[in-house]
């Protein structure tokens, strides 16, 4: 596709709307409640550039969170498993996980539960919307928010009874099933259950084995929750358990989707959740919120290291690395909120986490299993006031206090305890215009510090220090058009200091074949600046427009990757330089809907210590059907051109047909997918 896609699109968009400016007034949109602030906020009136998604606005088959953020600009994300789980906003995040211990910088939070370092447990499937928050969060969420936050929220229980029954079929073998019931358990108690498994095979063929299902993806989820409402009460349990039995043959010598693999890997990951929601009214017209959420998985991730056979090669080698996880997350958060109609309001707030997370490594070269115990601590205090000085100008001050504590031990006699205290916050003004909202953020994010663990590392590469972030963002938000135009827009420049960067190094090993280690380390500084433009447009009654539009511009200053490079003026790993969205639904008759996507970004570096670049790509999605009183069809496509994507991408030496010369592997994205969905309501 042409790469003027990027600039045609908004233009295009703007003469569509323009043309339409004269249409017949048309109901208002739907007001969307954001759940992840400090309150409940109406989306139009959070001071931050927040996206907010929902899993069937596509009409298509959304299993998982990675499927569902190209439509967000400014985010990306990095596979190296079955699932893209390691994310990153406005340019910042990691982009895997080895040995090391792991401090996120996205949270990822689902329903109250800290699931920061095991999204693959993000499954979409009744889910009420994905909320991403873009930008530095360290009054609200601290440590693992430093470039921003993802918040899942699950449906609510219905009022009447519910059952919803979904059967989907794609192909490469993919096929759902999946069914919820909701409704009232009593007065004042409702229930939701929702269970969905999907399954297919993968998008490559292993040769040697004859097989084309080693990369395949079979997932199960089960949700409940469970409502109660008193007359000065209430409280919300919510319980689930996800299931994700993957497989990972990912990595072709040829970089294709042809693999040889004898001993093909796996990615499975199971992890029970469940968190209590209390809100209750200790004085007149103020909420007290706790929220208690625990998460506790099991995540086996490993791979064929050679990606292929005994034999393939004379000089050929063979191994298997393996990382075996049990990863147990409690929280408790404390909430103190002022009334919301008072021209002063005050949100006080204390927040605790605790963590363990216990690896077991089994890898061909090690001389005996590696094992290690990873343990965090962190304690905070936060608060918040605003103050409406005007009807039109507020005002709003807020901070954070952290402490982080973290041990670590483990086989070959390496131990650490850093002890960090990090300090986050925001000043937010805001001004009122007729129809539009207007406001400047000048915001604090933090990252703790951390260590190494590779046996192999220097002295000085073994520990970082924590990294903070400077974030100044200018926005603005409205309805126009009698409510028929709904328009954000931010723009932003963030400061990095002491950045945490994932880098690596390889080293030669005695038969001549490469070790790859991955290391984290700190640049001096670096700078991220750009804009978001997110438009949705009711133009006509059968016709509705949604754009987006991202411009990054992301730079190092004083850096020296692993390899010895000097990076200054570079631009950072996963940080393309734009990104956007377009999508047009029409509904010609009654029940009928035509929808029509694109969605493309900017070349961008996989990592920090290459200059391996994953190409451009635009991507064409497209869905039609029928919604009928009881029942929808649904006929879907995604990526209908068969662009070739790159999610994940290596340089070091790893063929030897070649001597093992060093050069590019990448892991490929989703191919043409075409599938249809039958939905059964009553």
């Amino acid at each position: 596709m042409q790469r003027f896609l990027p600039c045609s699109l908004p233009i295009s968009l703007v003469l569509v709307v323009a043309l339409a400016s004269d249409a017949q007034a048309l109901p208002d949109m739907e007001e969307i409640v954001v759940r992840g602030e400090l309150r409940d906020e109406g989306l139009m009136k959070v001071a931050a550039s927040v996206t907010v998604q929902r899993p069937d606005a596509r009409r298509d088959v959304v299993a998982h969170l990675d499927e569902m953020l190209g439509r967000t600009v400014n985010v990306n994300f990095a596979s190296g498993a079955s699932r893209g789980r390691y994310f990153q906003i406005r340019g910042i995040g990691e982009t895997g996980q080895f040995a090391e211990p792991l401090n996120a910088s996205v949270g990822t939070v689902l329903d109250g539960v800290d699931l920061s370092g095991v999204a693959g447990a993000a499954t979409t499937y009744d889910l009420e919307q994905v909320e991403i928050f873009r930008g530095p969060q360290g009054t609200l969420y601290g440590a693992n928010a430093l470039a921003g936050l993802i918040n899942l929220v699950s449906a609510a229980p219905t009022e009447t009874l519910y059952l919803r029954a979904d059967v989907d079929a794609a192909n490469y073998d993919g096929r759902g099933v999946g069914g919820v019931l909701s409704g009232p358990i009593a007065e004042s108690f409702a229930f939701r259950l929702a269970a969905y498994n999907h399954r297919d095979d993968g998008f490559l063929k292993n040769d040697f084995l004859g097989r084309d299902d080693t990369n395949r993806r079979d997932e199960t989820t089960l949700r409940s929750r469970v409502d109660w409402t008193g007359e000065h009460a209430d409280a919300r349990l919510t319980l689930g358990y996800v299931d994700v039995d993957n497989g990972y043959d990912a990595f072709s010598l040829d970089n294709n989707r042809h693999t040889l693999s004898d001993e093909p890997g796996q990615d499975t990951q199971r992890t029970v959740y469940g968190s209590l929601v209390m809100n209750l009214e200790p004085l007149p017209e103020h909420a007290l919120t706790v929220t208690l959420g625990h998460a506790g998985s099991r995540v086996d991730y490993g791979y064929d290291e050679d990606w292929t056979y005994v034999g393939f090669h004379p000089d050929g080698y063979s191994s298997t690395d393996d990382y075996r996880r049990d990863w147990e997350t409690s929280s408790a958060d404390i909430r103190l909120v002022s009334p919301a109609a008072n021209a002063t309001r005050w949100v006080a707030g204390l927040y605790a986490l605790h963590q363990e997370v216990d690896l077991a490594r089994s890898y061909t070269f090690l001389p005996a299993p590696y094992a290690s115990q990873y343990d965090v601590d962190r304690l905070a205090v936060y608060g918040e006031v605003a103050h409406d000085f005007t009807d039109r100008l507020s005002v709003r001050v807020g901070l954070r206090g952290e402490r982080h504590k973290a041990d670590f031990d483990d086989s070959e006699g390496v131990s650490a305890s850093p002890r960090d205290t990090m300090l986050g916050g925001r000043l937010v003004m805001e001004y009122a215009l007729d129809q539009l909202l207007t406001y400047g953020a000048l915001t604090r994010g933090y990252k703790a510090g951390g260590f190494n663990t590779s046996g192999t590392l220097d002295a000085d590469l073994r520990s970082f220090d924590p990294e903070s972030l400077w974030n100044l963002e200018l926005g603005l938000k409205g309805e126009l058009a009698d409510g028929r135009v709904s328009l954000r827009a931010a723009a932003f420049w963030m400061e990095r200091r002491d950045v945490q960067i994932d880098t690596s190094i390889v080293r030669v090993r005695p038969d001549n074949s490469a070790e790859f280690i991955d290391y984290v380390g700190n640049a001096a500084e670096g700078f991220n600046r750009g804009i978001e433009l997110e438009i949705d447009w009711q133009i006509l009654e059968t016709l509705r427009a949604e754009m987006a539009l991202g411009l990054l511009d992301t730079q190092y200053d004083k850096f020296v990757n692993g390899a010895g490079e000097r990076l200054d003026g570079r631009r950072q790993a996963h940080a393309p330089g734009y990104q956007y969205f377009a999508a047009l639904e029409y509904r010609p008759r009654a029940r009928w809907f035509l929808r029509a996507e694109l969605e493309g970004r900017d070349a961008f570096y996989f990592s920090d210590s290459h200059g391996v670049k994953s190409p451009s790509s635009d991507l064409l999605n497209a869905s039609a059907g029928y919604e009928a009183a009881h029942w929808k069809l649904a006929v879907w496509a995604r990526n209908l051109t068969g662009e070739k994507t790159q999610t994940r991408g290596f340089f070091f030496g790893n063929d030897p047909r070649d001597g093992y010369t060093g050069r590019a592997f990448v892991q490929l994205g989703e191919p043409r997918r075409v599938g249809l969905t039958l939905t059964l309501e009553m």
